[in-house]
């Protein structure tokens, strides 16, 4: 958590730190990340930012704390009100993650990336911390969804799809760098391709 003194700040120098220490951890992952490169970027000594925050690791933690809760806030949708169907409700939801996705670039690779600390000592600090909640949303999509004509059981498909749409998610990321296409173009890309891996998966499932 950070401390008085950073919540004391000017709105504005708060979300330059953040938003150096948000770049920094999406394009390093938090063991290379530079606490040198997030000082010189937001323009504060290294001395203030351990002021700001207790260390490194209390920062990573914050940012998590922090996007996680903006994406859960932005692309909050009724599951109920979603395809019964395995693969239209996979595309119905991501369609809205895929829109924050690709307004939010660099907050997605941060959340993505926090995937790729797994068997680290970071990682199992998240695990620690956090529980498996990636695999909970996942599981609460797909719960209500008939799967008695599949050919495997719930969990291997819950989570074949989990690696499918993280691995999707993260090229797709990827791609829209530099990208000039507006959201909804880049989102229609995508859901396009989504179908077409998915239908894949239809035949072999």
């Amino acid at each position: 958590m950070p401390t008085k003194i950073f919540t004391d700040l000017d709105e504005k120098k708060q979300e330059r730190v953040l938003d150096a220490a948000l770049k920094e951890f999406a394009e390093y992952g938090y063991e290379n990340a530079s606490t040198n490169r997030i000082v010189k970027t937001c323009g504060v000594s290294k001395g203030s930012l351990f002021k700001y925050f207790e260390n490194k690791e209390e920062l990573y933690f914050y940012l998590i704390d922090m996007v996680s809760a903006q994406m859960a806030l932005e692309t909050r949708l009724d599951i109920n009100r979603l395809s019964k169907d395995l693969y239209e409700r996979v595309i119905e939801y991501s369609a809205s993650e895929i829109s924050w996705y690709a307004a939010n670039p660099v907050k997605g690779r941060f959340l993505i990336g926090i995937a790729s600390e797994a068997g680290s000592d970071i990682g199992k600090k998240i695990i620690e911390r956090y529980g498996e909640k990636s695999e909970d949303i996942y599981e609460a999509l797909l719960k209500e969804v008939d799967m008695s004509g599949l050919h495997n059981s719930r969990r291997k498909i819950t989570d074949i799809l989990r690696w499918v749409l993280m691995g999707f998610k993260r090229s797709f990321l990827k791609s829209i760098a530099g990208s000039n296409d507006d959201i909804e173009t880049l989102k229609n890309s995508y859901i396009k391709q989504l179908k077409g891996y998915l239908q894949v998966l239809k035949n072999g499932l």
